[in-house]
């Protein structure tokens, strides 16, 4: 990627930005996007490395004067990827990857197969976040946690939950070898409230077209569902995801 300088950045480094909206970029260069005060502002209170700030020539920022870069409005706007609002942009560095570790006894961790639209992915990692849940599992077929409405759409918890990515059917046979229970959220399971629900816990949600693949149906998971009564043909990943998580949420409380 193009060196950061003080002061007035080069064309050079804006086309290096630029280039972050795109996924194979991303990839090869292991940075990514992030756009908004309150969203740089989670950044900078995280663990995650920050290459530099891009902001608007005259503007007051409380950010450390070092990260800071100075654009004209027009060029920021073209540097952003929001339709409004390009005021802050964040180069930050992905975290390195980390082995899948068995859960802890009282754990509840989301697993994702196939979850192709971005903002039902930061919705996920948003509601995963909000229930305690510290780790999320994805297939390699899930869409990227770091495309840019991905990271508006998780408010943050980007930042504060764990994104594991590999062959998902080996890793759930492996964490269910090591004791953790496998529930499997379709509408054919039983109703969740009539379910014993334990922990350590993995609740594994499909893709929002196609459900779980063939391969996680085949791990003989418990199917629950989440009980209604209207005539809605369906909710989606990110409603489902988040009643489920409130019922493993009611039942450890009430242990």
């Amino acid at each position: 990627m193009a060196k950061y300088i003080r002061g007035l950045s080069t064309a050079s480094e804006r086309r290096a930005v630029r280039d972050l909206h795109q996924k194979k970029h991303r990839q090869e260069q292991g940075l990514f996007l992030v756009q908004g005060s309150k969203l740089v502002g989670e950044l900078l209170n995280s663990m995650f490395k920050v290459r530099a700030i891009h902001v608007a020539e005259g503007s007051r920022h409380p950010y450390p004067e070092d990260l800071l870069r100075f654009h004209p409005q027009h060029e920021l706007d073209r540097m952003g990827t929001l339709e409004s609002g390009n005021a802050e942009i964040a180069v930050a560095e992905m975290p390195p990857s980390l082995p899948l570790e068995p859960l802890d006894r009282a754990e509840m961790v989301l697993a994702l197969d196939g979850i192709a639209d971005p903002g039902n992915m930061g919705t996920l990692l948003r509601i995963a976040d909000w229930f305690g849940a510290q780790r999320v599992l994805c297939s390699v077929d899930c869409v990227e946690e770091f495309n840019p409405k991905c990271v508006q759409a998780s408010m943050g918890s980007l930042f504060r939950v764990a994104v594991h990515r590999g062959q998902l059917p080996a890793d759930l046979d492996r964490l269910r070898a090591a004791g953790a229970s496998l529930y499997l959220a379709t509408m054919e399971g039983v109703p969740a409230f009539e379910a014993r629900l334990r922990r350590p816990a993995v609740l594994i949600l499909g893709s929002e077209s196609h459900g779980p693949s063939e391969a996680v149906r085949s791990l003989g998971a418990q199917a629950i569902s989440v009980p209604g009564r209207g005539g809605a043909e369906s909710l989606n990943v990110a409603m489902a995801a988040s009643a489920l998580c409130m019922e493993f949420a009611r039942q450890a409380r009430a242990e």
